[in-house]
């Protein structure tokens, strides 16, 4: 128990750490949570400051979740470690250690609890625990994001992909190294993931939700004088 409690407040600091919100001020001056959808998220950072910005907040987002479900959960204070039927507490702990950087992401302690919606950090994590389903759900998500131009639908369509994917993979194919616990805490991820989501789903039952206009690099808002 001691292990667990020490991997989740360390992946939650990690989690908390505010890339887009640090990036804007220390680079533009600009608080992103102050311009745009408000939202301390890569999204909304390639829309108020560029694609630049947008990348570098993106590789911070996507390296906590790394750094929490691969290098943090595989810290060990005493030797006891969670014993539970079916589950590798291996993977259990990385699934706890990524659930924690993400419920840090949305809720930082570093920036008055005011937060992204995690997709990025989510990756990360789950980058570090199973490659290959999260390929399958890039993939799911460009797909969507190409076809309909709405980053929330790509995001939320691979927040759904991801446990379909590993259970598919788990259950037909019989894949015995996806532990079950990969499967029970990304539900749990996804559901939050939705839930975050929740103001993007009734924009775009209402046709209201922001389209991406073009794919060429992004000059934001502050690189066309409109801060």
């Amino acid at each position: 128990m001691i292990n667990a409690i020490v991997i989740i407040f360390l992946s939650y600091l990690v989690g908390s750490i505010p890339g887009s919100l640090w990036v804007g001020r220390v680079l533009y001056g600009v608080d992103v949570r102050e311009h745009g959808s408000g939202n301390m998220g890569a999204t909304n950072t390639f829309r108020v400051l560029g694609w630049k910005a947008g990348l570098l907040s993106t590789v911070v987002d996507l390296g906590k979740g790394l750094l929490a479900a691969g290098v943090i959960a595989t810290i060990r204070v005493t030797p006891s470690v969670i014993e539970l039927p079916f589950w590798n507490p291996d993977v259990l702990y990385q699934m706890l250690a990524g659930a924690a950087a993400v419920f840090g992401h949305m809720f930082p302690v570093w920036a008055g609890f005011r937060g992204g919606k995690g997709m990025n950090t989510s990756a990360g994590v789950l980058f570090a625990i199973t490659p290959w389903s999260m390929w399958i759900t890039v993939s799911v998500f460009v797909i969507v994001l190409v076809c309909t131009r709405y980053v929330s639908l790509g995001s939320l369509a691979a927040a759904i992909t991801f446990p379909v994917t590993v259970a598919i993979r788990k259950y037909v194919f019989g894949i015995d190294r996806l532990d079950a616990s990969i499967l029970v805490l990304s539900l749990i991820i996804a559901a939050g993931l939705i839930y975050a989501h929740r103001a993007n789903i009734r924009r775009l039952v209402m046709g209201k939700e922001n389209r991406i206009r073009t794919f060429r690099p992004a000059r934001g808002m502050a690189g066309r004088g409109e801060l």
